[in-house]
């Protein structure tokens, strides 16, 4: 008999309802909120250290466009995941032309984004903290 190790969240026996998915995604938009919060906080980290430490090198206006483009893709992860959530509705709804498999699909492909920019974001944070504490 083969078995299978789940290993991963996406890994399900059985196929996840709509619902799973909506509320992945409600949690992803909560994931980006707190991400723009954290760039917030960054930006007055950096502002502060620039300030304070008349740094020569150009790696803090380095950090600080990273930041300005992590700014940049969560407005933009935030607008696709609404989009995919109004795609649910319509599906919810019956309407045709909207299959349950695209469906599955996108979020499938939004999920690798994800943990994808997590990654990225994770890294980026790695290098503030580390400038951060040099000074």
């Amino acid at each position: 008999m083969n078995t299978k190790k789940l290993v991963a969240r996406s890994d399900f026996l059985l196929p996840r309802s709509l619902e799973d998915f909506h509320l992945q995604s409600r949690e992803w938009l909560e994931t980006l909120a707190f991400w723009k919060d954290e760039v917030r906080f960054f930006q007055i980290l950096l502002k502060q250290r620039r300030e304070s430490v008349k740094d020569l090198s150009d790696f803090p206006g380095l950090l600080e466009n990273l930041d300005t483009l992590h700014q940049h893709l969560f407005d933009y992860l935030t607008e696709e995941i609404l989009a995919h959530e109004r795609l649910l509705g319509r599906a919810l709804n019956g309407e045709k032309g909207i299959s349950d498999a695209d469906y599955r699909d996108t979020h499938r492909k939004l999920g690798t984004k994800m943990q994808v920019f997590g990654a990225d974001f994770r890294d980026f944070k790695k290098m503030v903290f580390g400038y951060a504490k040099k000074w």
